[in-house]
């Protein structure tokens, strides 16, 4: 089977793996700080972004929502509190909530050790799709 030289030119571009302890955490528009596990910015994916969120303890995200994009939260470690719109819900290691383009969310870290979660959004995140819906702390 033959590939193209096309769909193999993003991996001979831009690498299609990533390192954890090579990548520098950042805080986003919502006040979380995340590591781009990977990014089409970054990486050769083209229509997604994964990204590790960690949320200390006592600490949230701000309410905000994106327009375009659709993500999937899959914690990791610790415990929080997820508004999904008009729901509030308790959300632990093993838990995966997909949230659509256009709602309203928000998570808290309410146990005792740090909040983990992996992000994947498609289209991949850009601040500039992340619009708040509260002030900043």
């Amino acid at each position: 089977m033959a590939f193209s030289i096309q769909s193999r030119r993003a991996s001979v571009t831009r690498p299609r793996t990533s390192h954890y302890a090579e990548i520098s955490p950042y805080v986003t528009k919502d006040g979380s700080t995340i590591r781009e596990l990977l990014h089409p910015d970054h990486h050769g994916v083209e229509h997604q972004s994964l990204a590790e969120a960690r949320i200390p303890v006592g600490a949230r995200t701000l309410l905000h929502r994106h327009h375009r994009t659709e993500e999937l939260y899959h914690i990791q470690a610790g415990h929080g509190v997820m508004t999904l719109a008009e729901q509030r819900f308790e959300v632990s290691p093993g838990d995966s909530v997909a949230i659509a383009p256009g709602t309203p969310h928000a998570i808290e870290n309410c146990g005792e050790e740090e909040l983990v979660l992996l992000c994947c959004c498609s289209p991949a995140y850009h601040h500039d799709d992340t619009e708040l819906l509260e002030d900043s702390r």
